[in-house]
C-alpha cells in the first residue's frame, strides 16, 4: 500500500519547513545542513529529507545533499533520499533519469517520504534547483508545497548582484499560490564587509518587507525562528 504523505500523519514532525531556491548552488544544503546541526546540539530531535537529487557520476557519494544532511541529522542517508531518487546526471531529477532511461517519479511519489520518526521536533524538506525546477514528472517546488503544507518555507538566495529580483519573483509565485504561507528568506554567504549585499538586505527588509536572515552569522536566529520563536536581538 502507497501512504502518500500527509501532514495528519501520527508520527508529523512539530514543525516543518521546505527549503527551496532562488536558483540552484545557492547552499540550500549547507543552510539545512548548519540548521539542523544546531538544533541537535540544542537538544531537539530533528530530521531531513531531500526529495530527490541529481549530480555528476563523479562525485563523492559523501558529498551528496542526502549524505551533508544525514551527518547534521543522525540519520542514514538512504532515509534522507532513497538510491531510487538519486540519479547520476546533473539535470533536474525528472530530466536526469530521462536522460537515464528510468521513468521519472511523479509529484505523489516524491511525497510519498520515508515516514518520520516519533517525536521529531523539527524537519526540514530540501527541494532541488530553484523554486520553478522540476522535481517531477508532473510539478515544481510549488506542487510539493501545495502537498506537504509546510509550517514555513525557507527561500535561500544569494546575497549579491541580482538577488533582489529574484527574490521578488520568488516570493511572489509563493504567495500567489499561498496566501498565507509563512516565508523567510536567506541571503546565504552574506559578507557584511560588503556595501552591495549590506544594500540588498537593507532593500529587501526595508522597501520590501521580507524577513530576512544573513548566513553564516545568523545561523542561530534563523534556527530559532524556525522553531516558531521570536529570535533574539
Amino acid at each position: 500500500m502507497v501512504l502518500v504523505f500527509d501532514v495528519s500523519m501520527v508520527h508529523r514532525p512539530t514543525r516543518i519547513a521546505v527549503v527551496v531556491g532562488t536558483g540552484t548552488e545557492v547552499g540550500k544544503t549547507w543552510v539545512s545542513a548548519e540548521v539542523l546541526g544546531y538544533l541537535r546540539t540544542a537538544g531537539l530531535k530533528v530530521s531531513a529529507r531531500k526529495l530527490a537529487q541529481s549530480h555528476e557520476a563523479t562525485d563523492d557519494p559523501a558529498g551528496l545533499d542526502a549524505a551533508v544532511l544525514a551527518r547534521a541529522t543522525g540519520e542514514d542517508p538512504e532515509i534522507v533520499c532513497p538510491a531510487a531518487l538519486t540519479f547520476p546526471v546533473a539535470m533536474a531529477p525528472p530530466m536526469a533519469a530521462e536522460a537515464l532511461g528510468v521513468q521519472p517519479p511523479t509529484i505523489a511519489e516524491l511525497c510519498d517520504i520515508t515516514p518520520w520518526i516519533e517525536g521529531v521536533d523539527m524537519a526540514l524538506i530540501e527541494t532541488a534547483g530553484g523554486l520553478r525546477s522540476p522535481q517531477a514528472a508532473d510539478g515544481d517546488c510549488l506542487d510539493v508545497i501545495g502537498i506537504v503544507k509546510p509550517d514555513l518555507v525557507v527561500l535561500v538566495a544569494d546575497a549579491g548582484l541580482g538577488t533582489i529580483s529574484t527574490v521578488r519573483l520568488c516570493v511572489d509565485a509563493l504567495r500567489a499560490n499561498a496566501p498565507t504561507l509563512g516565508i523567510v528568506v536567506v541571503l546565504n554567504r552574506f559578507d557584511s564587509t560588503s556595501d552591495l549585499h549590506r544594500r540588498n538586505r537593507h532593500w529587501l527588509e526595508s522597501i520590501d518587507g521580507f524577513e530576512i536572515f544573513c548566513t553564516p552569522e545568523e545561523v542561530p536566529s534563523l534556527s530559532e525562528r524556525l522553531q516558531g520563536e521570536t529570535p533574539q536581538a
